[in-house]
């Protein structure tokens, strides 16, 4: 958007939940604390896929992509959203609405595209087992995460310039806690029909096809797994699965109550609470559904903390060991 002829405009006022101002304490604490956690698990998902070799295998470079887009996503809102809860200036200046609108569009994108290449990379698995390690080898992976990082970002780069290109007219307050799509494009003073269009037209590209290319392959894998003989193999395929099709649902179904919808008939207070639903506990839940449920994930982090304590261990050994060792130095008069 442009900014106003006006000298003083410093930013956009981010009206958040101030009519409410009631609840800003206990959503200050109740944030501080999911995005502790958000991050300290999403970081500690990170760590393990890097650290142990258990899990250098497509699903958990895939899945460590994952955590680090959650993890930029609350870093991207949360800390902005925090002050503007404790301080009374809840002002985030252009750049800042700028840079938030950028980061936040492509991350979704780019998530978007990663968990149908997830759903691809559990077809394989599943599906066609015996070829799983020739169809997902290391140069595909990473060309399949470049794609879908250059996608989000590439497809942000258009729908930020286009929604900050609009005339503002002297309007700079932002009913919502973080610059988004639909809510920037209430501030414009000019028709945006083409630019909901356009909105409508990206959010079906990066929703409905990677959800429909998820689904069908949803379908094979169900196949597959009903045609198993053992009862083992099929609670282990659905278990690997039951995961990722947890974090899709959840996904989609938060950016598609958000996106595809016309921003007329938005309400505000509860796309306030879808979006924070989406910046909060979607990113907390990854992590948490991933790791409560995968024992590759659990032993991963055991065998962590157990080479720590050992290495802890050994190192306070030595130093004992050294503190106790009789002085032989000669002293010389």
């Amino acid at each position: 958007m442009e900014k106003t002829n006006d000298s003083t405009f410093s930013g956009f006022i981010l009206l958040g939940f101030s009519g409410r101002p009631q609840l800003e304490t206990t959503l200050f604490v109740v944030i501080l604390i999911i995005y502790f956690l958000s991050s300290l698990g999403n970081g500690t998902i990170i760590l393990l896929s890097v650290l142990d070799p258990r899990l250098h295998t497509p699903l958990y470079f895939f899945l460590s992509n994952l955590s680090f887009m959650d993890l930029c996503l609350t870093t991207c809102t949360d800390p902005q959203t925090l002050a503007n809860f404790k301080g009374k200036d809840k002002i985030i200046t252009y750049g800042g609405c700028v840079t938030q609108l950028f980061i936040s569009l492509g991350l979704g994108g780019t998530e978007c595209v990663l968990l149908s290449v997830m759903a691809y990379d559990r077809y394989a698995a599943v599906c066609r087992p015996l070829h799983y390690m020739v169809i997902m080898h290391p140069q595909l992976c990473l060309q399949l995460t470049v794609t879908a990082w250059f996608t989000g970002f590439g497809s942000s780069v258009v729908q930020t310039a286009l929604t900050m290109t609009l005339p503002l007219c002297g309007k700079n307050q932002v009913d919502h806690f973080f610059c988004e799509v639909p809510v920037m494009l209430k501030l414009a003073c000019t028709d945006t029909s083409i630019h909901e269009t356009e909105m409508f037209t990206v959010s079906v590209f990066f929703l409905v096809v990677p959800l429909s290319f998820i689904l069908i392959s949803y379908g094979h894998i169900t196949s597959a797994v009903l045609k198993m003989k053992s009862a083992q193999g099929r609670r282990k395929a659905f278990g690997t699965c039951g995961s990722h099709l947890m974090v899709v649902i959840i996904f989609f179904g938060t950016l598609i109550s958000m996106y595809l919808q016309p921003p007329s008939s938005y309400l505000k207070d509860m796309n306030k609470s879808i979006a924070l639903f989406y910046t909060l506990v979607t990113p907390l839940l990854n992590p948490l559904i991933y790791s409560l449920r995968n024992k590759d994930v659990k032993g991963a982090l055991r065998r962590l903390v157990r080479t720590t304590i050992d290495r802890e261990r050994a190192n306070a050994g030595l130093a004992g060991q050294s503190a106790c060792a009789p002085n032989f130095s000669v002293t010389r008069n």
